[in-house]
């Protein structure tokens, strides 16, 4: 998959599909598909860059577009001079780096200084037929409110540690799960290799500080390795037991021996376990995670 910068030219025709694209959501692979049908090829924006934490890093992003089918990326990164542009010049500028053929967006879709443009302005701008999609909605909350399918409901859905409910929103079946769900992405350092003395040798990440993550706490979940994919328990947290207050992402891989030292993984937390505590002997903690290990096994069943 190319990726190239807002400002930079794409060389082939295309069909361009607008958006932000923190990710992947169900109303966006819905675009993906109007995109698909057709035929040329597929040219996606991805915005960096604005408030607050993002669900997914621009490399984690390039992996979920990837397995999405998309052909090319346009990174626009959302800085003081990009910001500054009008709706006006924002198109002027996008559409002489991209030939697009055809464009898709949903009817949501902003741009430009205070995002001012709308889907009118730029079906009067485009070049080319322009495919407005309606919003995709998803019920919420007790009363079965109904919730505009976006990025910013997504990162609600984290923030309370809702993960069963998020991926639900960001993959359609368990096939797209590995493409689509909440994952974090990392290369696996040298930890302490404390757990290893116990019985629970652990991959170590460092979470980008750009990463908008799940509260806290024990999670049974999968990790993606270059040797397979393996169920996993994920510690994310503070290690009290052994006085460690860094926040960090310790990952026992279920049935795997070997060395990922260097190695790209992506862990996906799937459900939430127990909260992070101390223990007061390594004893005890490997207990814990040894019931933490068959309680996991036991609802993957």
């Amino acid at each position: 998959m190319l990726t190239f910068c807002f400002g930079e030219r794409y060389p082939k025709p295309c069909t361009l599909v607008l958006g932000g694209f923190d990710g992947l959501h169900l109303g966006h692979r819905q675009l993906i598909a109007e995109a698909k049908r057709t035929g040329a090829p597929v040219v996606l924006t991805t915005m960096y860059g604005g408030k607050g934490k993002e669900l997914f890093t621009a490399a984690e992003r390039t992996f979920i577009f990837e397995r999405a089918g998309v052909d090319a990326v346009c990174g626009i990164s959302l800085s003081g001079e990009t910001r500054a542009l009008s709706a006006e010049e924002f198109l002027r500028k996008l559409f002489g780096c991209v030939g697009a053929r055809r464009v898709v967006c949903g009817e949501d879709f902003r741009f430009g200084r205070d995002a001012a443009g709308t889907t009118e302005l730029l079906k009067q701008v485009a070049p080319c037929p322009v495919t407005v999609r309606p919003l995709v909605k998803r019920a919420s909350g007790e009363g079965g409110r109904s919730r505009k399918l976006a990025a910013s409901f997504c990162k609600e859905l984290l923030r309370r540690g809702e993960l069963s409910e998020l991926n639900a929103c960001l993959c359609a079946s368990a096939e797209e799960f590995c493409g689509g769900a909440y994952f974090v992405q990392g290369s696996v350092e040298h930890g302490r290799e404390v757990g290893r003395t116990y019985g629970f040798p652990t991959l170590n990440l460092t979470p980008p500080a750009e990463k908008l993550l799940p509260p806290d706490g024990v999670y049974g979940g999968l990790c993606g390795t270059p040797k397979g994919d393996y169920p996993c328990i994920i510690h994310l947290g503070a290690r009290p037991t052994f006085g460690v207050a860094e926040r960090k992402i310790e990952t026992y891989l279920d049935g795997f021996s070997g060395d990922l030292y260097g190695e790209t993984v992506r862990v996906y937390p799937v459900q939430y376990l127990r909260g992070v505590r101390a223990f007061s002997s390594a004893e005890a903690l490997r207990a814990q995670l040894t019931a933490d290990k068959a309680r996991w096994r036991d609802l993957c069943k």
